[in-house]
């Protein structure tokens, strides 16, 4: 296996961080190249965005300047997806195929799949609904729940085709972490997801994750089993995710995210390795070693802030800001994991050091430290 691997994402630090624990040395592009990212990889370069034409000079630096030859995706690219096939041409991608990535952004092609499956999911439109009722309107291209709103037929939501409306389904919010070689699939684990509203036109923005839920084995065994039809349908490869609801004992998909998710790093730390095997048609049986049950959560800013010259990050912070970086009202600040054996003190742990954090840096501001 090469030494080198080049991790590309809006966030790169976990894929990062991963690749530097499996061994491996990290080139890295992202949005942000925050100080975990920095400590942790063998170089990287921060673009302003994954369009094309601010990947090529970062990757074609790479590519002269080490040889890299493989890289791994992660989140950014449902808004960009003509990236990918820019990626494919230059490198081998360790994960889905552009097609694979493609197909699933595609929200047509995807519920008509799960229609042949008979796989059930909250009532959608591709159509402004005639009456309000509780409806939803969902960017056609998006990801951790960014442009979510409730629809209000008297108000803008019409404008524009990128959009589609889909039913509000009460219940609670999960996902399944899953391997897959194209074929079959190992389910990693299953997770109780959290949201948060920013705004009025931010309504469902991801927050954080816990690698425990509350469900029955009866009702895993089903998200199983619909994995296991799609995976061949979809050829997915890799570490990949679904989200889906649980209303009592009906669960409803929302939708697969064909990269390694938030959730990855809740559990054991050769998963990286796992998804580079799995990528290339090849996996052991999975059994988690770590019994732990983790949390992790973004912090987003309430206001806008800037980050203290002094402040000291505690060690269960990642995602770090540079100091004197500013950060907008809305915008996550860094994120926060804990660990606990008993799963009802995970949420606690987490609003506790979430407080901690904000506390901190207001009394930083206060005094002007």
């Amino acid at each position: 296996m090469e030494t080198l691997i080049l991790i590309i994402a809006g966030s790169g630090r976990m894929l990062a961080q991963a690749a530097k624990n499996a061994g491996l040395k990290p080139l890295v592009i992202d949005l942000f190249a925050d100080l975990d990212t920095q400590s942790c990889a063998e170089a990287f370069r921060q673009i302003p965005s994954l369009a094309e034409e601010h990947i090529t000079p970062a990757l074609e630096y790479f590519i002269k300047r080490y040889a890299v030859t493989q890289v791994i995706y992660g989140s950014g690219f449902e808004y960009y997806p003509e990236s990918l096939y820019y990626l494919d041409s230059r490198l081998i991608i360790l994960g889905n195929h552009p097609d694979t990535f493609a197909k699933l952004q595609n929200k047509q092609a995807f519920f008509a799949v799960l229609d042949e499956l008979d796989i059930p999911y909250p009532e959608m439109a591709f159509s402004a609904p005639e009456y309000q009722d509780n409806w939803l309107i969902k960017p056609l291209q998006g990801h951790g729940g960014w442009g979510i709103k409730h629809y209000h037929r008297n108000g803008n939501d019409n404008a524009g085709s990128a959009v589609y409306w889909q039913k509000y389904q009460a219940g609670t919010q999960h996902s399944v972490l899953f391997l897959a070689d194209g074929q079959q699939v190992q389910v990693i684990g299953f997770n109780t997801q959290s949201s948060i509203m920013l705004s009025e036109t931010q309504e469902f923005i991801f927050s954080g994750i816990i690698n425990n839920s509350e469900l029955q084995e009866g009702q895993k065994s089903l998200i199983t089993d619909w994995l296991t039809r799609l995976a061949p349908v979809f050829v997915l490869k890799g570490l990949n995710s679904l989200d889906f609801i649980q209303s009592a004992n009906c669960s409803y998909i929302l939708e697969i995210n064909p990269r390694p998710s938030a959730s990855m790093q809740l559990y054991d730390d050769d998963l990286l390795i796992r998804h580079i095997k799995a990528s290339k048609g090849s996996f052991a049986d999975y059994t988690s070693t770590d019994k732990d049950v983790k949390g992790w959560q973004i912090i987003y800013a309430e206001h806008d802030l800037k980050i203290p010259e002094k402040y000291e990050w505690p060690e269960w912070c990642m995602d770090l800001p540079e100091s004197a970086s500013i950060i907008r009202t809305g915008q996550p600040v860094c994120s926060i994991i804990a660990h606990q054996k008993p799963p009802q003190k995970i949420a606690e742990q987490l609003l506790i050091k979430r407080q901690i954090i904000i506390n901190h840096i207001k009394r930083f501001q206060l005094h002007g430290i």
